[in-house]
């Protein structure tokens, strides 16, 4: 009888379903929140089940099991997208990764490399479900039966308790700058609805700033001083080495995916970049230069670099400010009588590029219509076509008399790492790396190096060398710390003698080779992506007094302060002695220092964190208001 009466019990839909979405938020738990608490999951995440559950109840009687499974496949596909985002970003994912929808058939390798095959038993009940009604005339019969209205008064309550929960538990979380904490204590489900309506209702600024406001800023008190002020910059314009390069050509080289612990690395006694290693020893070298890229990835480094502004909280800058009239580098070097061009292999219609570069007012765009098919790697033509027929523009450019600015986007070792020809890969991988992420992302960048090598020497040969600076920088991470399993990690604790953590992931080079200049130098100031522009800037003699923007020039600067957002929680940010993520908020944050340093007395303080998040919203502010481009 008892057993007769559970057996009945778990029959109904309401808790058949109910144990079938707890076992796939515990999934959830294990990939995303693995030192977190199951129960708190539990608590955080089945009223907002509950609620869709009470809805079907009241609303869909006769068709209950169709709808249970409907509602089991919208959550699951919810739960799914999460966990496959978070294995290479390392954030919760919202509904603003909608607008990349359209990309993802372009990097769908890199999608494919991430999935795990056991991520896919969270759709195993749906597809055994369909299956059973269609082969199995009792599951049929059992739907059927299922077909009776259960008690309203008790789906109401049902409902509108799940409701109050849901609400307090994202009432509760609402002020935690951290996302990775917020989606945490809100549960997923909620997080994604609480995303959802703020972004509506706040006009996208959403994140609890540092003075408690979500409120944008009156541009027209975002000056270049109260920018300088939060960031603690001085005015360049009298400065060290200010014109030095003044009248030269300016080629910025953006490396894909290329990370700072690749430069100097040799295995088995091999060099992993030994181009790379020339120019930072014979050149200015930045080792504490870090990443500042979100969900755009490639196109943010190209925003940030070219604009000195911060990325957007949600979605990538080329598809957010696209349309937008944007103060950049191009428009300012063209103001000085510079021709300006960028050069990237794919299609430009990629990432909206062709929208960004008339944001930034680039004169002329080259990209795969220009390079062609020709030595395919990945996803167009391979580097060594790149920094070839790009030289032959570059002379063309020369003979036109005036300076020119031209950047270069590599993109040869993209993420999974694996799409260089064998016969391209001349690096012998030690046999404990083969059949890795890390190995093959170690080959994929000597193969960048290599043709980056032949790029330099083109310079050299063609005279353009003596009359240019050359920046190199790379874009963004390769290897995230999320998308490697035990025996990766392993590897990169025995490249860096400690364990693989932000401050190592984040960690990217800037290499300046700068006409004139023989004297190596290696500069240990923290920088990051929005800092090459006034570092540049002051090189060339231009001063950016006058000019909105959120870097500064590194040639003259002893602290800095990067606000970090995306893939480290809002409130993150990098200063000289290493890498602060908040939690709840900065009473409760975790440092992480520099080189596996030992922590110092006073890592971060409340008022830089104030000043970095003060920067966000800032830079948030002045780009929502700037007028779109013709």
């Amino acid at each position: 009888m008892r057993l007769r009466i559970i057996g009945s019990w778990f029959s109904k839909p309401f808790v058949f379903f109910t144990l079938i979405m707890i076992l796939k938020m515990g999934l959830a738990q294990i990939v995303i929140f693995d030192a977190g608490s199951l129960w708190k999951t539990m608590i955080a995440g089945i009223p907002s089940v509950w609620v869709a559950f009470g809805l079907i109840e009241l609303l869909f009687p006769r068709r209950k099991l169709g709808a249970y499974l409907i509602a089991d496949l919208l959550m699951t596909c919810i739960y799914f997208a999460v966990i496959m985002y978070y294995k290479y970003f390392g954030v919760i994912v919202t509904f603003h990764a909608l607008q990349q929808v359209g990309q993802v058939t372009e990097v769908k390798g890199s999608v494919f490399s991430l999935l795990h095959p056991y991520f896919l038993l969270i759709y195993i009940d749906i597809v055994v479900f369909w299956i059973l009604l269609a082969a199995r005339k009792s599951v049929r019969t059992w739907g059927k039966r299922l077909a009776v209205r259960e008690s309203a008064k008790y789906a109401s309550v049902l409902l509108v308790c799940s409701l109050i929960a849901s609400v307090s538990t994202v009432w509760t979380h609402r002020d935690s700058v951290n996302e990775l904490r917020q989606a945490e204590g809100m549960g997923i489900l909620n997080y994604e609805i609480h995303t959802l309506v703020s972004s509506v209702f706040s006009g996208g600024i959403t994140t609890a700033f540092a003075n408690g406001s979500n409120e944008a800023v009156d541009p027209e008190t975002i000056t270049p001083e109260k920018i300088a002020n939060l960031k603690q910059s001085v005015s360049s314009a009298s400065s060290r080495d200010f014109g030095v390069a003044k009248g030269d050509n300016l080629i910025i080289v953006q490396l894909e995916a290329f990370q700072n612990f690749l430069l100097d690395l040799k295995l088995d006694g091999q060099e992993v970049t030994p181009n790379l290693n020339k120019l930072m020893r014979e050149n200015k070298y930045f080792p504490r230069f870090y990443q500042q890229v979100g969900q755009g990835n490639t196109s943010d480094a190209e925003y940030v670099v070219n604009t000195s502004l911060l990325i957007p909280q949600y979605g990538a800058a080329s598809q957010d400010y696209g349309d937008l009239a944007l103060p950049s580098m191009p428009k300012t070097l063209a103001e000085h009588g510079y021709k300006t061009a960028t050069f990237h292999t794919n299609d430009v219609e990629f990432w909206n590029r062709k929208e960004l570069y008339k944001a930034l007012g680039f004169q002329h765009y080259y990209d795969k219509s220009y390079f062609g098919d020709k030595d395919f790697v990945g996803f167009g033509s391979s580097d060594e076509v790149l920094y070839a027929k790009t030289t032959d523009k570059l002379l063309e450019m020369r003979a036109e008399g005036k300076p020119f600015y031209a950047q270069l986007i590599s993109m040869s070792a993209h993420h999974p790492f694996n799409m260089v020809p064998s016969e391209k890969l001349s690096f012998k991988l030690p046999e404990r790396y083969q059949g890795t992420m890390v190995g093959d992302y170690i080959q994929a960048q000597h193969y960048a190096d290599y043709a980056l090598g032949q790029f330099v020497e083109k310079l050299k040969i063609s005279g353009l060398w003596d009359e240019s600076i050359l920046v190199v920088y790379g874009d963004h991470m390769g290897l995230p710390i999320y998308s490697l399993n035990s025996r990766e990690r392993d590897l990169m604790y025995e490249i860096y003698d400690r364990p693989y953590n932000f401050t190592e992931m984040l960690n990217i080079p800037l290499i300046m080779a700068v006409p004139g200049e023989t004297e190596p130098e290696k500069l240990t100031v923290t920088g990051g992506q929005s800092d090459i522009f006034p570092t540049v800037a002051n090189l060339l003699g231009i001063s950016l007094d006058n000019h909105i923007h959120f870097g500064q020039d590194l040639l003259n600067s002893t602290s800095n302060v990067l606000p970090q957002r995306y893939y480290l929680p809002t409130g993150s940010f990098i200063n000289g002695n290493g890498i602060f993520v908040p939690g709840d908020g900065f009473a409760d944050g975790t440092n992480y220092t520099f080189q596996g340093e030992a922590p110092k007395a006073a890592m971060a303080t409340k008022e830089e964190y104030d000043r970095a998040l003060e920067l966000l919203r800032l830079s948030d502010s002045y780009v929502s208001h700037l007028p779109k481009h013709n």
